[in-house]
């Protein structure tokens, strides 16, 4: 499978305030990578620095093996990217800013732009400072799609739409995939990413704690154990299981045991209470940032 994008270690300081620590990450062809973390985490910071919107402090970003320049015109010809904020010029219309953005490609894109306004029901003649945040955020769109990229970069692509326009979002994500076109999607909508990504990557304070396709992931076969005993301390201790919440002799954990290793081991002592619950994935992923 090819690899499209690819970040290595990237770093990014400001001064000696951290913006990330050590982003890693592999996106193939045709896949949609969720890029997942809190407000605060580096998501933004890491797409701007992979965009060489901001000058990175250390690490490597690669488009399809090669060394990403941000001044090479033709690579950025081939990227789409659809910030968290959309910031145009609010004295222009919709059709004003269509055409301007056009005149930065050389191939035709007046066909899949006119397939873009009429899917998100825009309307041209519309001045940008008239619309409303989720018009704003219809017309981000757009002008990332328009040129049919090979790479897209959405950060909270989301955030304004109506459920309606999300749901029209995600089936244009889902065609654009068939295409194989590479799509980094970044959010804090667990719901969202489970849906649509093929593969997701964690990251907090700075630092990617985890990645693996969704897939596996809801192989895990997690659940949430609640044991009640007065032999509670040698149950944690033996179980070693993350723990999420704790009082006197009762201890919920997150446990991956399977099932008959776990009687196995709690046959062993006297218990008062026990508890075995199903995680949703979304309960899972809350539980990488605890």
């Amino acid at each position: 499978m090819d690899t499209i994008l690819e970040l290595k270690h990237l770093k990014k300081y400001y001064g000696s305030i951290r913006g990330i620590e050590d982003v890693s990450l592999k996106i193939h062809k045709g896949e949609i990578y969720g890029f997942i973390g809190p407000n605060g985490s580096g998501k933004s910071t890491t797409i701007r620095t992979l965009l060489g919107l901001v000058n990175k402090t250390s690490g490597e970003v690669l488009i399809k093996g090669k060394p990403f320049n941000p001044d090479d015109i033709e690579i950025k010809q081939k990227i789409g990217y659809l910030p968290s904020e959309i910031n145009l010029y609010d004295d222009m219309t919709v059709k004003q800013i269509l055409d301007y953005q056009q005149t930065f490609f050389p191939k035709d894109c007046q066909q899949k732009r006119n397939e873009l306004v009429k899917l998100f029901k825009l309307e041209e003649n519309k001045k940008i400072e008239d619309l409303s945040l989720g018009n704003k955020k219809k017309v981000g769109i757009v002008l990332a799609f328009m040129q049919e990229p090979e790479i897209i970069i959405l950060d909270e692509p989301t955030s304004g739409l109506d459920p309606i326009m999300q749901n029209v979002f995600h089936n244009l994500l889902l065609q654009e995939k068939e295409k194989g076109t590479t799509i980094l999607y970044s959010s804090h909508l667990l719901n969202e990413v489970s849906s649509i990504c093929d593969k997701v990557g964690f990251i907090k304070d700075g630092v990617m704690i985890k990645e693996d396709f969704i897939d596996n992931i809801n192989k895990e076969n997690y659940t949430y154990l609640t044991i009640s005993s007065k032999d509670i301390h040698k149950i944690k201790k033996e179980l070693k299981c993350k723990i999420i919440s704790e009082k006197e002799n009762e201890i919920v954990f997150l446990n991956n045991i399977d099932p008959n290793s776990l009687l196995k081991i709690l046959s062993k002592y006297q218990l008062d209470k026990l508890i075995i619950q199903e995680i949703s994935l979304e309960d899972l992923f809350m539980n990488y940032y605890k």
